[in-house]
Order: C-alpha cells, then sequence, then structure tokens
C-alpha cells in the first residue's frame, strides 16, 4: 500500500480518511438550501480541507457550480479600501465561471460599491448559470486583520444570506466559510455571518479513531495501549497522529517509545511543525506569556480572552469555558525547553538555526508540485522590483493558466488533476532551468508565476512560447471531442506577459496588474497562447 504524506487535504478515495458521518451530513443537508451557510473553524492541519474536498464533491455530485476563494491569494494592495476589495472578490468569480468582465455595466459609485457588488452577482453573474452556485471562502480569518473591509464584506454575505429566502435568484447561492480563528473584530450580530447557517467543529481523533488508523497503516497494534502513549504526547490532533503513523511504518527500525521520546526535542520528527508554532510566538510576545501563563497552571487558567482565542485557533490550547489548558503534552514540553537558561542553550540553539532554516526552504515550496509557493513569489517580486529600479534594467512576469483544468479533473479525477499540475509545474520549471536568477512559482489552484529579472517583454514571450510548446508536449489527454471548445485534445495553457523598466514610486503590483491583463486577453481570444501588454520603457 503507497502512503500519502500527511499534509493537505486526504484524497477521496484515501483509506486514510477518518469518517466523520455527522459532521459530513449536516454539512450535506445545509449545502442544499437555498442560501445555505457552512461554517468550518478549526486550527490549521486538523482536517477543515479534507471535510470541505468531501462537501465540494458531495455538491459536484448534484449538479452545483463550485467557485472558490482563497483570501491568502490576495495581495495587500487588494485591501486598501472596499472597493477595491469587492471588485477582486467579483472577479475572482467571473474568472471561474467563465465569463466576461462587465464592470461597467454594473458598477455605480454613487450607489456604493456594496449594492454594485450585489447587482453584479444579482443580475449578472447569477443569471449566467441555471444551477446552484457554491461560494467556498478559504482562509476568512486573513480579513481579520483588516477590519476596515470585515465589517463591511461579512454583512454584505449576511445580507445575501437573507436575500435568499425571498430572491429567487439569490436562492441559488450557498456559502462554505473556512476559517482558522475565532471573529476578533465588532461584528453587530444580525449582521455577522458568523451566527448563522450550520456551525462545524472539528473534534480531535477518538482513542478509537487513532487505534483504526494504525491498522490502516499497517501497524500491529493488538491493543489500545499503544494508541493511548501515542495520545498522552499529541492529543487527538490529526496531523501529529498521522506524521506519527506514517513515520513508524517507514521506519521499522524506530520504536513508538523512541519517536515519543524525541518528539519534543529538535531532532523530533515535529521540529518543522513546532518551529512554525514558536516563530509565531516570538514575534508576539504578548501570545508567548499567555501560552507560558497555560503551561506553568497544574489546572485550567483564565487569559485574556483575545490572547485565549488565538492560541486556540494555532490549537495549542483548549477552551472550557472562559478557562483554558495546554492542548497536549507535546507542546508543554518544547515550550518549557525555550525557557531554559542561555547557558543551557548553546547545543540547543545551534540545532535550532540549523532547523530554522531547513524550515525556511520548505515553508517557500508549495506541497503538491514541489515548487516555490505564492508566499516565496510574493517575497521575491518585491525584492527584483527594487533591485530592478535601482539599476534600471527591465523586469518582466509570466502569469500562465491551465486551460480547462476543472473539465480535466471533472473527467479523469483528482488525483490526474493533482499529477497534471505537477507535470505543468515541472515543465515550466525545466524551460527555465538555465536562467538561475529567473523564480518559477505556483501562483493559485492552476496558475503560475515566472519572475524574469533582466529580461525585456519581447524575450520574455519567446520564454513564454517555450513553456506553452514543452507543456503541450507532455501531451496530457483532454477529451476535446467530448467538450466541445477545448483548444486541443492534450492539456494547454494560456500565458500573459508583461515587462517594463520600475520605479521606486510605482507599486510592485502594477506590472502584476498588467499580465492579469494579458492571462485574460489569451484566454478571451481561445486560450492556448501567450499574450502580451507591452509596457516596456527606456
Amino acid at each position: 500500500m503507497s502512503f500519502e504524506f500527511p499534509l493537505g487535504p486526504v484524497p477521496l478515495n484515501s483509506p486514510f480518511y477518518v469518517k466523520r458521518p455527522q459532521l459530513e451530513e449536516i454539512a450535506f443537508q445545509e449545502i442544499i438550501k437555498p442560501g445555505g451557510v457552512i461554517r468550518i473553524k478549526a486550527p490549521k492541519y486538523t482536517g477543515k480541507s479534507s471535510l470541505l474536498l468531501r462537501i465540494i464533491d458531495f455538491a459536484k455530485s448534484q449538479g452545483y457550480q463550485i467557485v472558490n476563494i482563497d483570501f491568502r491569494q490576495a495581495d495587500t494592495s487588494i485591501f486598501t479600501s472596499l472597493d477595491k476589495f469587492l471588485r477582486w472578490f467579483c472577479a475572482n468569480v467571473t474568472r471561474q465561471l467563465n465569463l466576461d468582465f462587465l464592470w461597467d455595466d454594473y458598477w455605480d459609485e454613487d450607489i456604493g460599491s456594496k449594492v454594485s457588488c450585489t447587482i453584479y452577482f444579482q443580475m449578472y453573474l447569477l443569471q449566467q448559470i441555471n444551477v446552484p452556485l457554491v461560494l467556498t471562502l478559504e482562509e476568512v480569518n486573513v480579513l481579520f486583520e483588516y477590519p476596515n473591509i470585515a465589517q463591511d464584506f461579512f454583512p454584505l454575505l449576511r445580507s445575501w444570506h437573507d436575500e435568499a429566502k425571498q430572491d429567487e435568484t439569490m436562492k441559488k447561492i450557498r456559502f462554505i466559510v473556512v476559517h482558522n480563528t475565532e471573529i476578533y473584530i465588532p461584528l453587530n450580530i444580525n449582521q455577522s455571518p458568523f451566527n448563522i447557517g450550520k456551525p462545524i467543529k472539528l473534534p480531535d481523533f477518538t482513542l478509537k479513531e487513532v487505534h483504526e488508523l494504525a491498522q490502516r497503516y499497517g501497524l500491529k497494534w493488538t491493543k489500545n495501549c499503544e494508541a493511548e502513549k501515542l495520545m498522552a504526547m499529541v492529543g487527538g490532533h490529526p496531523y501529529l497522529v498521522r506524521l506519527a503513523l506514517d513515520h513508524l511504518v517507514n521506519n521499522p527500525e524506530i520504536s513508538l517509545e523512541q519517536l515519543l521520546e524525541e518528539a519534543p526535542q529538535i531532532t523530533g520528527i515535529y521540529h518543522s511543525y513546532l518551529r512554525e508554532h514558536l516563530d509565531t510566538l516570538q514575534r508576539t510576545p504578548e501570545l508567548g506569556e499567555a501560552l507560558e501563563k497555560v503551561m506553568n497552571s497544574p489546572v485550567s487558567v483564565k487569559i485574556d480572552h483575545l490572547q485565549a482565542y488565538k492560541l486556540e485557533s494555532m490549537g495549542l490550547v483548549k477552551l472550557d469555558g472562559n478557562n483554558c489548558t495546554i492542548s497536549c503534552q507535546l507542546y508543554r514540553v518544547y515550550f518549557g525547553l525555550q525557557k531554559l537558561e542561555k547557558s543551557d542553550l548553546s547545543d540547543l540553539v545551534a540545532q535550532l538555526q540549523k532547523s530554522n532554516k531547513e524550515w525556511q526552504k520548505l515553508s517557500y515550496l508549495d506541497d503538491l508540485t514541489q515548487i516555490y509557493n505564492r508566499r516565496k513569489f510574493e517575497l521575491t517580486w518585491e525584492e527584483e522590483w527594487e533591485k530592478s529600479a535601482k539599476e534600471r534594467d527591465s523586469l518582466s512576469l509570466i502569469l500562465c493558466d491551465i486551460d480547462y483544468i476543472k473539465i480535466y479533473n471533472d473527467e479523469y479525477g483528482r488525483q490526474a488533476g493533482d499529477n497534471c499540475l505537477r507535470q505543468v509545474a515541472k515543465a515550466i520549471q525545466n524551460t527555465v532551468v538555465n536562467h538561475s536568477n529567473y523564480l518559477v512559482a505556483r501562483y493559485g489552484g492552476d496558475e503560475f508565476a515566472i519572475i524574469l529579472p533582466e529580461t525585456e517583454a519581447f524575450n520574455a514571450v519567446k520564454i513564454a512560447e517555450r513553456i506553452r510548446a514543452e507543456v503541450k508536449k507532455l501531451a496530457l489527454a483532454q477529451n476535446a471531442l467530448k467538450f466541445g471548445g477545448l483548444p486541443a485534445s492534450v492539456i494547454t495553457i494560456s500565458l500573459g506577459v508583461a515587462g517594463k523598466i520600475p520605479k521606486l514610486e510605482e507599486a510592485p503590483s502594477i506590472l502584476v496588474n498588467e499580465a492579469e491583463k494579458a492571462l485574460y486577453r489569451a484566454k478571451k481570444e481561445g486560450r492556448d497562447r501567450v499574450s502580451c501588454l507591452q509596457t516596456e520603457i527606456a
């Protein structure tokens, strides 16, 4: 049996998915209701994406249209105004529905952004489809950092839910709201989307579920004592449990006792995961102090409610009313080690520094494709923009999008779609492998970005054409006979190119917007092509 690495959503056909029949049935019943709202709240790595995958699969089986909005993909500049944010929101929905952008016909400054956005959905987008539309809103917690946006956007969602009770068009909309944290911003309870629909809070694995999962991994745990030992260290945390089981299966020479002994140490299997939390606590000392108070108390303890919610969102504590307890022994031991005197820490610090470098490298990689992720793209893009501006050198950007990947996924399955993404990513990487200063990153779900320093747009177009040809050579069959309008019988990509000599006083997003416009034009003109909006200046 092959084992998936226990990070990211568990595939639909995976034997390692722990079913939550009661929660899944609640979600399925809510998603078929006009204006239905599902709210999934849980810390990172606890199964939100896996449950979401199954809700979406159920919605697809009902013939529903799916649109996914991940707020982590929005540039910081998008949150500078409500109007800009709502246009970004509408643009993403429009693109995923493969419709034309018709801003001028529906957007009116006099009536405001929220009304314009509602009219755009009600009078245009929803009129173009004859099936329910499921809007999945992932990482909604990103908006909590922008109260000026959240205080208008969340009531807007609530108003759409209310309108769905009487408006036939708005009845088509359903929402799945996914977030890591509690709501920190002040919202009128009658305007908040966080007190409507069905809340789903994912529980930890039970002792029985951990034991059964170990059996699926092929571990010969005949009694519950092994599962009890593992849970004594990591609780029922899905990712921590699965990582331990995966490690034991792939390293049969390591015993459960040895794994648990090393678990809180820098040499343990959880060091990258724990280091991520440690970095967060070090950046926000007040959180670290709150956690220390919980760790040092033999009983549950009351701390500032905001710090409690944040620590719960990280999965570090459990809330019981207004009181907190540490989530598991792993956190108590690991974070306790960080309080040792400096004189005792010289070896540990050296190990931490080495581990941090390894973790940083991993944190910039996309889990699926193993190329750089959006975070690395954004950091590098700002650096290259500033460098190119100072040196008065050309900078180009290629954005590309796999054509009709949704049809490919529906026809051949999600695993084939993931394999397609990996092969396309590799083809792009191989095309520019001789340019050591170029950076290839996964920009979104099926989108990729290539940063090309010291390259004029004219030459970037040539590279884009080579990428398009290399992807076509993969010969990943697409059923063009069954689905009319496909550009070819194999997977193709559309590419948008933009280039210029940056100026320090200009925002880096200018060139990104140009590349996005060029990509949109390439898709509008038939896909499987390169489009360039030439902004190169002397």
